[in-house]
């Protein structure tokens, strides 16, 4: 599992954080003013990377939450099966199961090169790779 530490009050709209064990991108940051004895709160807005659900978490804005580093490989599809397609990486040659999503449904086919992302132990087909 690939995290690093940030500060949550770094944080922009766009980035990745980990909440509840899941990958999410945020959406929306929002931060409150230090009261008299308080520190500076922030609420963020994120939807999970792989199971689209909207999470909300609020934490004092010093605090450190941890951040996924994502890693985008390209793989070879060998073949289709449904909506699964059996991949092998084009670095370790390691072979692999990926749903293929909604919007590629169609267009993976066996033979040719795929992107995907590994997040947290987890595996998504992202884009086709343009024939070089």
């Amino acid at each position: 599992m690939a995290v690093k530490i940030s500060s949550i009050g770094s944080l922009k709209k766009g980035s990745c954080i980990i909440i509840d064990g899941a990958a999410c991108r945020v959406v929306s940051t929002q931060t409150s003013r230090p009261g008299k004895h308080g520190h500076a709160k922030v609420r963020m807005e994120a939807v999970g990377l792989i199971d689209e659900k909207k999470r909300v978490i609020v934490m004092p804005g010093h605090e450190n939450i941890e951040v996924p580093i994502i890693e985008k490989k390209t793989a070879q599809v060998l073949s289709v099966q449904g909506d699964t397609a059996n991949v092998m990486d084009n670095e370790t040659y390691e072979t692999f199961d990926l749903k293929i999503p909604e919007e590629l449904k169609g267009q993976v086919i066996e033979g040719i090169s795929i992107l995907y992302w590994d997040i947290l132990d987890d595996k998504i087909m992202k884009q086709i790779k343009g024939s070089e």
